[in-house]
């Protein structure tokens, strides 16, 4: 198991709850980063190997063993009521902001309820989050939150889906994409950034306004 981080926390690993993570996506984490587990998060950290540094909600699904036990193993725990006004993943993501995490990535989050999956979705590309990188990892699928300009990497052939979230995308230009946008929009609800397809290992989103979700369903049989 990873010793715990120390410094600064640049980056910050999230777990969720939910279905558990592939194991391949363990070698796909940033090492040294503060770990952060939203409630029964715990047990996916745990299970590819991480220190968790803080455990956030109301703690309803975790198991109390395994929460002493990480304690007992220096985990600082934030223990928020049942009735509370936002999810411990959101609670999670407020707690690695505070730290001065820079780049988030989400892990979990996913299977159980479709109102939950969509609400943690969204959830990433929330305005309150503009000033950290966020990306997640959703199963096999890594959803990475564009506001300027990222590179993703794939394979050629590998789909990736864009879509705006919160308002209208503007100004929307790509690079080692089959169907290209040129300094477009992309609407809210719009289905023309599905199923786009990278032509080569690296591609490039770039807008000059709003937020993108880029998909990449496939990411992790690409990426490993």
């Amino acid at each position: 198991m990873s010793q715990p981080a120390s410094g600064p926390a640049t980056d910050a690993l999230v777990f969720a709850g939910g279905d558990p993570p592939p194991e391949a996506v363990a070698s796909l984490l940033a090492d040294g980063a503060f770990v952060i587990a939203a409630d029964s998060g715990l047990h996916h950290a745990r299970a590819l190997g991480r220190h968790v540094d803080l455990v956030v909600g109301d703690l309803d699904s975790v198991d109390p063993v395994a929460l002493a036990d990480a304690e007992a193993a220096g985990t600082d725990v934030e223990r928020h009521p049942a009735q509370k006004d936002a999810s411990d993943l959101e609670l999670a993501l407020e707690a690695a902001q505070a730290r001065g995490a820079r780049r988030i990535t989400v892990v979990g989050g996913h299977g159980g309820r479709v109102d939950h999956f969509l609400a943690n979705a969204l959830l990433l590309a929330s305005s309150r989050f503009a000033d950290s990188e966020i990306d997640a990892w959703i199963g096999s699928a890594l959803i990475t939150v564009i506001r300027s300009r990222t590179e993703l990497h794939g394979t050629a052939g590998s789909l990736c889906t864009l879509l705006a979230v919160g308002g209208v995308a503007r100004g929307v230009t790509t690079s080692g994409l089959l169907y290209p946008l040129d300094d477009d929009e992309l609407l809210p609800g719009s289905t023309r950034g599905v199923s786009n397809e990278l032509t080569e290992s690296t591609a490039s989103v770039a807008i000059r306004a709003g937020a993108l979700l880029a998909v990449q369903p496939h990411a992790l049989e690409d990426l490993t």
